[in-house]
């Protein structure tokens, strides 16, 4: 379906005023915001014919439009103005916000998230790249107290893995020092697949009679072992998920949505290199009316990626967020990849 220019020019129009103001709009704001020489009855019967189309709404009879789901997919193809250049400032505060972040994968991946949030008041997900050849290079124990233990594991890719570990007994230094030489000579730079039965039972026997005491800081090990490689996905400001009316009744259909990491990712992780916008009337399932989710995706390094997703309402200024997304996910891609080059 294609539209003429002042159609176009209408429907571009409505989509940015509606973002601003978040109510329907009526042919006088429409021609005070539009350089166009027509008359008001001229653009009134432009959003009739728009209506006609199912790229407009009219909430009530006597009120302005706004646009439909419809719409808003056609403004996305086909309408949106090229995203705005970041200013030397603006960069500048995005550089600094990167230099202060902790550059551990997944802090900071939810790092990004929080800052990204906090910056354009959106709720923001972030998930770090899946690698099915993520290793653990180094295991280092920790007492934590005279039952608990830290179990700290440094992947290949130099990130830190943490669980704690709860063991029955009291231990001492040495016992601690056998089972991290033992964990250090078994479990790096294995694949989990590697790690069965028999593997565990060399390592409770060379445990010997501190097996009982120290096998729980072994499953903690191989725990480590096999969440390594695995994308997690951090939800950031969903306190602004509640400042949107629209989202009010899909709201706890929303928060489960990004509770599951594995759905999450299957949504935001796009395909291409290009920002891409996926609305709540499209999600595959259960849709979300009124959802907007906005992802770009990152290069890790290796050939890993992840995703930056901005989420919040249909009536979005995607135009101005795409700027500061792309930019998030180029610094992230590069922290992620140990890349300083000058952006």
């Amino acid at each position: 379906m294609g539209i003429d220019e002042r159609k176009s020019r209408v429907l571009r129009a409505i989509v940015s005023l509606y973002a601003i103001g978040g109510e329907p709009v009526g042919s006088s704001l429409l021609s005070k915001h539009l350089d166009l020489a027509v008359s008001t009855a001229t653009l009134r019967n432009e959003m009739a014919a728009l209506t006609r189309l199912g790229l407009l709404e009219q909430p009530h009879t006597s009120a302005g439009r706004v646009p439909s789901t419809a719409g808003y997919r056609y403004y996305l193809d086909n309408l949106m103005p090229e995203d705005c250049q970041l200013s030397l400032r603006e960069k500048q505060v995005i550089d600094e916000i990167f230099e202060a972040l902790d550059y551990d994968p997944g802090r900071l991946a939810k790092g990004a998230a929080r800052a990204l949030s906090e910056l354009l008041g959106y709720s923001v997900v972030a998930a770090t790249p899946k690698s099915e050849d993520m290793r653990i290079a180094h295991y280092e124990l920790i007492a934590a107290g005279r039952y608990t233990v830290a179990v700290l594991a440094v992947t290949s890719a130099g990130g830190v893995l943490t669980r704690v570990a709860r063991v029955p007994q009291a231990f001492s230094d040495s016992d601690l020092a056998l089972c991290e030489t033992l964990l250090n000579r078994a479990l790096c730079f294995i694949s989990p697949d590697d790690v069965g039965p028999a593997q565990l039972t060399e390592i409770r026997m060379a445990l010997g009679k501190s097996e009982q005491t120290l096998f729980s800081i072994v499953n903690a090990a191989v725990t480590l072992l096999r969440e390594a490689g695995r994308s997690s996905t951090y939800l950031a400001g969903q306190q602004y998920l509640l400042g949107w009316p629209e989202l009010s009744d899909s709201l706890p259909d929303i928060l489960e949505l990004f509770a599951d990491s594995e759905r999450t990712q299957r949504l935001i992780i796009p395909r291409t290199d290009h920002v891409t916008v996926l609305l709540g009337e499209d999600l595959p399932g259960k849709p979300l009316p009124g959802l907007a989710i906005m992802s770009k995706r990152y290069l890790a390094g290796g050939g890993l990626t992840g995703a930056i997703a901005i989420a919040g309402p249909e009536r979005m200024p995607y135009h101005k967020l795409i700027s500061k997304l792309n930019y998030f996910a180029l610094l992230l891609g590069r922290a992620m990849s140990g890349n300083k080059e000058e952006a």
